[in-house]
């Protein structure tokens, strides 16, 4: 069987590259090919303006000016640099505490931990509840002068979770803590155009949104940029902040895909999604069969989540009975492979048992009614198959 006659449910892995990113991206592979940081020449001025360029495109979609966007390979290297670059710089202060949310991707709890291992930050880990929500309660108990950062997604990547980014917010600042937000999975959920009030640091990845891979971006604001110390050295790149040769041709695509989250009929995108999500759901369900589905049930989750929870069977075998056919996965991409329960299922509160029957499905743009019902079929027969096995 052929790929392309598969169905994809895994966007929140990663997305494909959508057409009018990839043609925005063409010519600077081969014609507009200069180094961005030859000042000397006309190809190096080229190439730096379509670099400057798209840095203005991507601080537009969160309502920030284009040199606080710092580029990146990705959103794992800018988490690592907002908690790392930010912790070795203010070692020495007063600002002893650092506060993750339990059910962060595992770059921030790596990030989180190396702080405490190799700098001897305290880490605390903010609980949830059954649906993902920050206990805000907690939270604001939890902070004082001592803090020097929170780490908080707006959505999260396994269970679709929308976190009130603007209240988190309020809190860090009354104790003057600065906010940073992955905001990887965000700019397909929800609207970003304010959230520069309210994060001093967020992080983007553009193969999350339509997309090349091997490229992301940390906002940084302006203010507090002089706090960062970068993880990179070498030539001084991006105002010293991350040191590397600037690839043109990624930052082109990452602005073409903002720039497709920026025009008017998103929202109307995102409803059509939600509503192909919850049919997708509901067929699931009726399928007779115990499934459950984890996180928030409106709208207050990402609109192409659907994280199930199949009862009596385990998510690996169900996967792999799917195969070639049907594409999801257990969880994060970046943890495929470990042998342990999803950490963000855990946390919820779900047992080892329940959370290894959970499969996360994830629709994109492109996922149409045909693709639902086939999926559900294929969902049906699996299961199927499997219970004979039992």
């Amino acid at each position: 069987m052929r790929i392309s006659q598969a169905i994809y449910l895994d966007h929140q892995a990663t997305t494909p590259v959508d057409p009018r990113v990839f043609a925005e991206m063409a010519p600077y592979f081969a014609k507009v090919f200069g180094n961005p940081h030859s000042v000397e020449h006309v190809f190096g001025w080229e190439s730096s303006q379509a670099v400057e360029a798209a840095a203005a495109t991507i601080g537009g979609l969160i309502g920030a000016d284009a040199d606080e966007i710092i580029f990146t390979s990705g959103a794992t290297e800018a988490n690592n640099l907002a908690l790392l670059g930010l912790g070795r710089r203010a070692a020495l202060g007063n600002r002893r505490r650092v506060l993750v949310g339990a059910t962060e991707h595992k770059s921030v709890l790596a990030a989180s931990r190396a702080l405490q291992e190799q700098l001897g930050y305290e880490v605390q880990y903010l609980p949830v509840d059954e649906k993902g929500f920050i206990d805000l309660s907690v939270l604001e108990c939890s902070l004082s002068e001592d803090v020097l950062l929170v780490s908080i997604a707006p959505v999260n990547n396994e269970i679709g979770t929308i976190q009130d980014i603007a209240a988190i917010s309020e809190m860090a600042r009354t104790s003057g803590t600065l906010l940073h937000c992955d905001g990887a999975q965000a700019p397909c959920a929800i609207d970003l155009h304010t959230i520069a009030e309210f994060a001093d640091l967020l992080s983007l990845s553009a193969h999350k949104i339509y997309g090349p891979k091997g490229i992301g971006a940390l906002y940084i604001s302006r203010e507090f940029q002089a706090r960062i110390e970068p993880l990179i050295y070498g030539g001084g790149q991006q105002g010293n902040l991350r040191s590397g040769t600037v690839p043109v041709a990624l930052c082109v695509g990452m602005a073409a895909a903002t720039m497709l989250l920026n025009s008017s009929d998103v929202q109307i995108e995102r409803e059509r999604l939600r509503e192909r999500t919850k049919s997708f759901i509901q067929h699931v369900q009726d399928l007779g069969r115990p499934v459950f589905l984890n996180g928030p049930e409106d709208a207050r989750r990402h609109p192409g989540n659907a994280n199930l929870r199949f009862e009596g069977f385990e998510a690996q075998s169900i996967l792999s009975t799917l195969q070639p056919h049907l594409a999801a996965s257990t969880g994060s991409a970046c943890t495929s492979g470990i042998p342990e329960p999803s950490h963000v299922l855990r946390a919820v509160g779900l047992t080892t048992d329940q959370a290894e029957a959970s499969i996360r499905f994830s629709l994109g743009r492109e996922t149409t009614d045909d693709d639902i019902e086939t999926a559900v079929g294929l969902i049906d027969d699996a299961l199927a198959r499997l219970s004979r096995k039992i």
